[in-house]
């Protein structure tokens, strides 16, 4: 006997089985088969993952931590040696060699006038003597003054290409740097100028109170000099940090001295402590390391004088001494171009990495980055946002219609 249910023979079901589902509307298509046994379905791709932004270069392009910034100007240095590291040597030999040039030669001239002088001449010789001293030290302060503005220059330039992966030699770096080289000698002659008001300024208070007051006059205008100073000092700092960004500012955006400086002080607003604290903690480690260097080559040079030479008869001292100052020198100088090098790149990275924090400058770059790498042409991404060029909007497209909306009423 089957096991079947029996069926009417009209087709009719069995009223005791459950009803047969509905059969699908038009239009809808029934589940597929199962596969076949021992076939396998392509697993779903997994989800993509975040990615780090990208480094083409110096640093990566996003907004950059304490260490990052910290540590870039050195990685400067080596990224790109010769340029970097060369143009500071440069910069510090010829300030060095030009203080010798006009200051050995005086020297000899005016000591040799104040020993021929007579005792009725020797004060005014003397006083003669030393004002051509201090107008001669103009000459290789102005000599640094310009090299400096030109080093800022081109470390900036440095920085910001070295960011997209660029690698500049002597040649294109210098000839980068040039194009912004009077606006920086204006602003680097503006800053000189303040200084040397603030310490002229002190000068006339000291002698003022000497020649009125006497000795009593001296003393109230010593402490005056003093807290006036200590005053000075902190005024300096805030307004240093607030206009460090200037130099960059020229040079990256192209604006002139007064537009630099209402930038830089837009742009530390709000990031006054970061970007003191950033300049000062580099500082205080390359002078560190500039003391840790060159103090124990004057001990030892010390010692060994007074060990070769006891009683200084047979000149050897002065040998071993000259020979330790000229050696100290040689690495003064080396120190000299690392930290201004070091300075001067890190101002500029503080300027990128501000911008990057409050206009979204890291995507700019990225664009950059993408584009150049693609054949595309491209601009100047660090050009003023005013300046910078944006892309047409893209029309959107209107949304697709629902396949089972009703008529419009």
């Amino acid at each position: 006997m089957s096991d079947r249910a029996w069926q009417a023979p009209d087709g009719a079901r069995d009223p005791m089985l459950p009803p047969a589902p509905p059969p699908p509307p038009p239009g809808w298509e029934q589940a597929p088969p199962p596969p076949p046994p021992g076939w396998q379905q392509a697993p779903a791709p997994a989800p993509q993952g975040w990615a780090p932004p990208p480094k083409p270069g110096l640093i990566p392009l996003h907004p950059l931590g304490f260490g990052t910034i910290l540590w870039a100007p050195f990685r400067t240095l080596r990224r790109n040696p010769a340029p970097t590291f060369g143009s500071g040597l440069l910069v510090q030999l010829a300030s060095v060699l030009l203080t010798a040039a006009v200051f050995v030669p005086l020297a000899l001239v005016l000591a040799a006038r104040t020993a021929q002088a007579g005792a009725d001449d020797q004060d005014a010789v003397l006083t003669g003597s030393i004002a051509a001293l201090l107008v001669a030290m103009l000459i290789p302060i102005a000599v640094t003054l310009v090299g400096g503005a030109f080093l800022q220059g081109v470390m900036v330039v440095e920085v910001a290409s070295g960011t997209l992966g660029e690698r500049l030699r002597f040649g294109a770096l210098w000839r980068r740097a040039a194009t912004r080289i009077w606006p920086l000698l204006g602003w680097t002659a503006l800053v000189a100028l303040a200084v040397g008001v603030a310490v002229g300024a002190g000068i006339a208070v000291v002698v003022t109170g000497i020649l009125v007051g006497g000795p009593v006059g001296a003393l109230v205008s010593v402490l005056l000099v003093i807290l006036g100073a200590l005053g000075v000092l902190v005024l300096w700092a805030w307004l240093g940090t607030k206009l460090a960004l200037v130099p960059s500012v020229i040079v990256l955006e192209g604006r002139g001295i007064g537009s630099a400086v209402r930038r830089s002080w837009q742009l530390t607003d709000g990031y006054f402590w970061r970007t003191f604290g950033t300049l000062a903690l580099v500082s205080v480690i390359l002078s560190f390391a500039s003391q840790v260097v060159t103090q124990p080559l004057a001990f030892i040079g010390g010692i060994l004088g007074g060990l070769l030479d006891p009683t200084g008869s047979s000149g050897t001292a002065a040998v071993v001494l000259v020979v330790v100052y000229a050696v100290t020198l040689l690495i003064s100088i080396v120190i000299g171009a690392i930290t201004t090098v070091v300075q001067a790149g890190l101002v500029a990275l503080i300027a990128i990495d501000l911008r990057m924090r409050k206009e979204g400058l890291d995507l700019d770059l990225q664009r950059h980055v993408e584009r150049r790498d693609a054949g595309l042409p491209v601009g100047d991404p660090y050009a003023a946002p005013a300046e910078r060029p944006t892309a047409a909007p893209v029309p959107t497209p209107p949304p697709p219609a629902a396949p089972y909306a009703g008529p419009v009423r």
